[in-house]
């Protein structure tokens, strides 16, 4: 089981350490390789949230949709703005988006436009898993639409 607790709030500040690790980091690193440590990070991450998923139903008694929960990026690509199409134990659809990193639980994490849109257009539905500390001790928390409200949204490049 994958703990999960509340978000934090905005008075949240990053622990010392953190901010010493992050500035060496960003003065020098490989592109290239950072791009798959973040590919191999999401994809484990996914995994993880896949399991919890699957283990909540089944504890639930809902096998039937347990059986058909579906990992919606690794199947079909990663265009459909959530990562995972499960359950609630009333049989609504949960699109989950997964965020996952190895820092705090205020590490920042790349949204798309794309994921932005569907969390809009399906507010009932569409949840966010923010995995984190996930090297050492996995934790997390999940956030509803409107993200506005929990998250500071930045516009990065096009």
């Amino acid at each position: 089981m994958l703990w999960i607790g509340p978000p934090p709030t905005h008075s949240n500040a990053p622990p010392p350490d953190e901010l010493e690790q992050m500035t060496a980091i960003a003065r020098k690193y490989d592109v290239a390789e950072r791009d798959a440590r973040n590919r191999a990070l999401g994809r484990a991450g996914e995994e993880r949230v896949l399991a919890h998923e699957r283990t909540n139903l089944l504890a639930a008694g809902r096998t039937d949709l347990a059986e058909h929960i579906r990992w919606v990026s690794h199947v079909d690509g990663d265009g459909a703005g959530y990562d995972i199409l499960s359950f609630d134990t009333d049989g609504r659809d949960r699109l989950i988006e997964v965020k996952t990193t190895n820092g705090w639980e205020r590490t920042p994490f790349h949204i798309t436009r794309n994921e932005l849109a569907v969390a809009e257009e399906r507010r009932s539905d569409w949840r966010l898993v923010r995995l984190w500390n996930f090297a050492r001790e996995p934790k997390a928390f999940e956030l509803r639409p409107p993200l506005e409200v929990a998250c500071s949204l930045e516009s990065g490049p096009p």
